[in-house]
């Protein structure tokens, strides 16, 4: 395959140009704005000025060009990196796309981000890693809110290198005055959210003006072209180096028994074999015995680099600790102030429980209900009551045990992470942590030397959490207490939650709206969880309607000790009991967020103990359970 350029590489010239490419400066980068303002037009006439194209993809960008018609000009470059088959069919950028380029001066990796506000989430996977962004504005359009929130993004996430590009200057011939005008507006916004400085340049992707060679067409434009422009920004690559020492653990390398390594990314510091160590959040210490690397031992590890690291002690660490140096460690915590980006079509849910990915820690995490939303054309904080798609907001997040972490603002790799529905496992928002509770760092968990399995072996019995769900009317309450009075009269001490007796007093605050039901539920864990600790069978009958606070729940318990019980109903059977009469009052429409009617009930999918009430009594029902727990129970003897 002969590449499409003058100075045509060969098998013998290989060597040499891999040689040269190899000690280049690396520059990521990222084009991103509103949709149709140019950004897949820029990278390919960048990719197609630098002489980055073969001969065969020339040959089959010609062919689709023709197929797909452009405005007069042989070659679409948006096709050069618009992949997808939906991306070329419908003219946008769905997904990002990455590519690499080299010039004389400088290695490159872009990533071309869509405009569209429903896949911003993608454009802040392209800003995660880029150390600038190329924000693009039409010049017949001016300055638009996805501009704005582009901007603002990539703000957020520690971009500090910004290139205004005013593109299609050819479609309104070039004026100056249009020009201007865009860039005041734009420094006008900037200063609004505190960038301190950006790059503004005239250009047509489309044509190419000042894109790789200045244009004749604009002698009013004395800046840089872009491309000069990206081989000169200077990124400050040195500086992770001079930060203290950090490497997130990936793995544990044990090869064999003589040899037992922790492998990781260094994101910030050097390192040299015999210097001091904290392993966090343990907070061990130790030495550098040896930093092994492709191709052998190494006298030094630097940012950048991953590496193996042999320590001179037998201490504790897995993957999602840190190494850190041992006289500058980085804080660990379990409750933070956080930024986040929504990017879930499904609202962020206040007390729900997440996963929550930070570098290689991986932690349950709740987020509490906001404390605004940003608006991205005004910068005014707004009071809501959940995030939905595209949000920016700022809440309290509480992660299940203390992670290593670092501000966002001193850390991209210790500071950023991303929240994951358990259930579905979508990435459901980025975030970027602001600072440690303060109560974080003040509460401490007291020793108590009567535990658990003390307490329960006192009673002579394993703790269980018996965990009905069902409809309203389903028979949940009946049947939970037909078990009660069968394991009361085995002697067994037991417990049981009751939904509404419940929502008299602990949660007498909490109404009916999703984020209540999430809170309703977590709170019926955690003292569920309590009493289990207390060595009792505890048995709740709540609607719990939500699969993913039910799990959250089974979190909090040791295995096998959470049964789920579901009391299957049809929904036609409990509306025709309404011993409450609730579901003719939810069908009146006096009852809002009534399940089953007007909020969902989310069955379980593989329940320990399934109940169909319409083939069994709640007598036979309450004796099937016993059993069951029962046969699963190794009493203590």
């Amino acid at each position: 395959m002969t590449a499409y350029r003058p100075d045509a590489l060969i098998a013998s010239d290989i060597s040499a140009y891999l040689e040269l490419h190899q000690h280049k400066s690396l520059l990521r980068f990222l084009t991103c704005g509103s949709v149709d303002d140019g950004k897949s037009t820029l990278i390919g006439r960048l990719l197609y000025d630098s002489k980055q194209i073969f001969e065969d993809q020339l040959s089959a960008l010609e062919k689709d060009s023709r197929r797909v018609g452009t405005q007069g000009q042989a070659i679409d470059f948006a096709l050069l990196v618009d992949g997808l088959a939906a991306e070329r069919e419908q003219g946008i950028t769905i997904d990002v796309a990455y590519r690499f380029f080299a010039t004389e001066k400088r290695k490159f990796i872009v990533a071309d981000t869509p405009g569209h506000e429903q896949y911003t989430r993608n454009m802040v996977t392209g800003a995660s890693t880029a150390d600038l962004a190329v924000i693009l504005i039409d010049a017949r359009k001016g300055l638009l809110t996805q501009t704005k929130r582009h901007s603002y993004l990539a703000h957020l996430l520690g971009i500090r290198h910004l290139v205004l590009a005013v593109n299609k200057m050819d479609l309104v011939d070039y004026d100056q005055r249009v020009f201007d005008a865009i860039v005041a507006d734009y420094a006008d916004f900037a200063r609004s959210i505190d960038i301190q400085a950006f790059t503004p340049i005239p250009i047509s992707g489309f044509r190419g003006d000042n894109v790789t060679t200045r244009s004749e067409a604009m002698p009013w434009f004395t800046g840089p072209v872009l491309l000069d422009h990206l081989e000169t920004v200077d990124v400050d690559a040195e500086a992770d180096r001079a930060k203290p020492f950090r490497m997130p653990v990936q793995w544990v390398n044990r090869p064999n028994l003589d040899f037992r390594g922790f492998a990781g990314l260094v994101t910030s510091g050097t390192l040299r074999p015999g210097d001091p160590v904290r392993i966090l959040p343990s907070g061990r210490t130790s030495r550098v015995a040896r930093i092994v690397a492709m191709g052998g031992d190494r006298d030094v590890a630097i940012a950048g680099e991953s590496v193996t690291l042999t320590l001179a002690d037998e201490v504790d660490c897995s993957r999602g600790d840190v190494i850190a140096a041992a006289d500058a460690p980085p804080q660990a915590a379990d409750q933070f102030k956080a930024t986040l980006v929504w990017m879930d079509p499904a609202e962020l849910l206040p007390g729900r429980s997440y996963w929550l990915k930070l570098g290689t820690q991986t932690v349950s995490a709740v987020v509490r209900a906001p404390d605004y939303a940003i608006d991205v054309n005004t910068m005014a904080h707004g009071a809501v009551k959940a995030l939905t798609l595209n949000d920016i907001g700022v809440a309290e997040i509480a992660t299940d045990r203390p992670i290593v972490f670092e501000t966002y603002a001193d850390s991209h790799d210790l500071g950023g992470f991303i929240l994951i529905d358990k259930l579905t496992n979508a990435t459901v928002a980025a975030g970027m942590l602001q600072f440690a509770l303060r109560r974080a760092q003040n509460v401490h968990w007291q020793t108590i030397e009567i535990t658990r399995e003390a307490h329960a072996q006192q009673k002579n019995q394993e703790p269980r959490l018996l965990w009905f769900t069902g409809l309203s009317g389903s028979g949940k309450s009946t049947i939970a207490n037909l078990v009660e009075k069968r394991l009361h009269a085995m002697g067994k001490h037991s417990f049981l939650l009751d939904g509404d007796n419940i929502r008299h007093g602990l949660n007498r605050d909490l109404g009916f709206t999703d984020q209540d039901r999430v809170e309703n539920i977590r709170r019926i864990g955690e003292v569920a969880k309590l009493m289990t600790d207390a060595g009792l069978i505890v048995l709740t009958a709540f609607i719990s309607p939500f699969r993913a606070e039910r799990a959250l729940v089974r979190s909090m318990m040791p295995e096998g000790e959470f049964f789920e019980i579901f009391i299957d109903t049809p929904l036609e059977v409990a509306e025709n009991r309404d011993v409450k009469g609730l579901y003719r009052k939810a069908r009146a429409g006096q009852i809002a967020n009534f399940t089953g009617i007007s909020s969902p009930y989310e069955a379980p999918v593989s329940p320990e103990i399934h109940i169909d009430t319409t083939r069994t009594t709640p007598e036979e029902a309450a004796e099937r359970i016993v059993e069951t727990i029962m046969g699963a129970w190794a009493p203590i003897l």
